[in-house]
C-alpha cells in the first residue's frame, strides 16, 4: 500500500466497533516483540490539558538533549503529527512500513489501537530515550495502557466528557482515567475538582502548590508567572496554560530535569489550536474548546473582548453543546454556525444555529470558506467548538489572514 491507501485503511477501522479491552493491543504487541517495553515513558490522561502538557514535556525533554517520542491525538496539522520524535513527524514511508507490520499480525483492531501499535514500534525502532504518551479517550482500557516502563503518570484536570463511555460523574470518569497509574510518581492538576481529588488521594499525588504561584501576566499572546521563586513564560496563551505548565514543571522535576531546561522547554512549546493566534490584526483565535471545562477556559479570554467578537462555531452532537455555547457566545456580538465536515457525529449547522441564537444572533455557512468570508471584515474572530473543526479550518484561516 502507498501512503494514502494506508491512511484510508487506518481510518476504515473506526474506534467504536469493537468491545473495549486491552487484550487485542497486548496480543498485537506481543507478536511485534513487545516494543512498548523498550522506551521509558511519561503516561498522561485527563479530560482537559493533556495535549498541552504532553507538548510541554516533549519540549522540555528535547531541550534536555533526550531523543523524545511524542504520541498525541487527535491531530490538527497532519495525521503524522500523532507520532513525533523531537518535533519531526513520522515519515510517510515509515508509517506505511510499520502499518504493514501491524496488519501482518492479522488481529482486528480499532483505529486508535492500530496507531498506538505503530507508535510503540516506531519509538522502539528509533531507540527513544523517553516517550511522552497521551491517552486517547479514557485510561483503564485505553490502548496506551499496555505501557510497562512508565516513569511518571500525569492526570490533568478531570471534567465531564464522553460520559456515555466513561461514566456520568466526575468520580466515575476519574476512576477510568486513574486506571493508567503504575507504581511510579503521580502528578495532577492544581485545580482538580474535589470529587476527583477524593479518588486521586489514594495515589499520594504530587499537586502544584497554589501559594507558591503568582501570575505576572496573562493575555492572548502568552503568560508570565513565578512558581517557587522561579520566573516562567509560556508562548501558549490562556491562563489555563499556567495550570498545565505547573503539571509539566512538577513532572519534569520528578524526573530530575534542571529548572533552567524546564523554563526553556515551556517557553518554546508550540501547540496548534490551543488558543492559537492565527492573526493579530484583525485578531483571529483558533481553539479546540469542545466541552464545558474547555469552554470555561476559553470564555475567560473571550471576556476581555466582550461585545467585539464574531465567532465561527462547529460542534459534534455527542458533546454538551448547550453548555459550551452558554459559556462562550454571550461574549459575542454574532456567530456563524458551520457543520464539521466528513464527521459522522457532526451537528448540522441549522441545528447549531437554533441553539446558538439563544445567546447571540447567528448565521449559517455551508462551507468553511463561506464562514471565513462572512467574518473577514470583523476585528475580533474566535473559532472553536471541536478539534476536528480546528484541524479542518486551520489552513484556510491562514490562507485568508496571512
Amino acid at each position: 500500500m502507498n501512503y494514502n491507501e494506508t491512511l484510508n485503511y487506518i481510518h476504515s477501522l473506526g474506534n467504536f466497533g469493537l468491545e473495549p479491552t486491552l487484550n487485542r493491543i497486548k496480543s498485537v504487541l506481543e507478536k511485534l516483540g513487545n516494543p512498548q517495553n523498550d522506551s521509558p515513558s511519561v503516561h498522561i490522561a485527563g479530560t482537559n490539558g493533556k495535549g498541552s502538557v504532553s507538548a510541554m514535556l516533549h519540549s522540555i525533554f528535547c531541550e534536555s538533549g533526550k531523543k523524545t517520542g511524542l504520541f498525541i491525538s487527535p491531530f490538527i496539522i497532519d495525521f503524522r503529527e500523532r507520532i513525533q520524535i523531537n518535533g519531526e513527524f513520522i515519515s510517510e514511508a515509515d508509517l506505511v512500513r510499520l502499518s504493514q507490520k501491524v496488519i501482518d499480525t492479522k488481529i482486528k483492531l480499532t483505529e486508535f489501537e492500530f496507531i498506538t501499535a505503530v507508535a510503540f514500534l516506531y519509538f522502539s525502532e528509533q531507540k527513544c530515550d523517553i516517550a511522552v504518551i497521551e491517552t486517547g479517550l479514557g485510561g483503564r482500557l485505553d490502548a496506551t495502557n499496555a505501557l510497562t516502563k512508565v516513569k511518571a503518570n500525569v492526570i490533568t484536570k478531570i471534567g465531564l466528557d464522553h460520559t456515555a463511555i466513561l461514566g456520568d460523574t466526575i468520580e466515575k470518569i476519574t476512576c477510568e482515567k486513574c486506571g493508567i497509574i503504575k507504581d511510579c510518581p503521580v502528578i495532577t492538576s492544581i485545580n482538580q475538582p474535589k470529587e476527583a481529588l477524593g479518588i486521586l488521594e489514594q495515589y499520594n499525588p504530587i499537586i502544584p502548590e497554589n501559594n507558591e504561584l503568582q501570575v505576572l501576566k496573562s493575555d492572548i499572546f502568552g503568560n508570565q508567572f513565578t512558581y517557587k521563586g522561579e520566573v516562567y513564560e509560556t508562548s501558549l496563551s490562556g491562563e489555563f496554560q499556567i495550570e498545565n505548565s505547573l503539571i509539566a514543571i512538577e513532572t519534569a522535576k520528578t524526573l530530575c530535569v534542571p529548572i533552567e531546561i524546564i523554563k526553556r522547554g515551556i517557553e518554546k512549546t508550540q501547540f496548534p489550536a490551543r488558543m492559537e493566534v492565527i492573526s493579530q490584526k484583525p485578531l483571529v483565535v483558533l481553539d479546540g474548546a469542545h466541552n464545558p471545562d474547555g469552554a470555561d477556559a476559553l470564555s475567560r479570554m473571550m471576556k476581555k473582548y466582550k461585545g467585539k467578537i464574531t465567532a465561527i462555531v462547529g460542534m459534534c452532537k455527542d458533546k454538551d453543546c448547550q453548555e459550551v455555547l452558554a459559556k462562550t457566545l454571550p461574549y459575542c456580538k454574532k456567530a456563524v454556525a458551520v457543520e464539521v465536515k466528513d464527521f459522522p457525529r457532526a451537528l448540522k449547522c441549522e441545528e447549531l444555529k437554533i441553539m446558538a441564537s439563544k445567546y447571540c444572533p447567528c448565521d449559517t455557512a455551508k462551507s468553511y470558506t463561506e464562514a471565513i468570508e462572512k467574518v473577514l471584515n470583523e476585528d475580533v474572530v474566535f473559532v472553536f467548538g471541536s478539534l476536528y473543526l480546528a484541524s479542518a479550518i486551520r489552513d484556510k484561516l491562514k490562507n485568508f489572514y496571512n
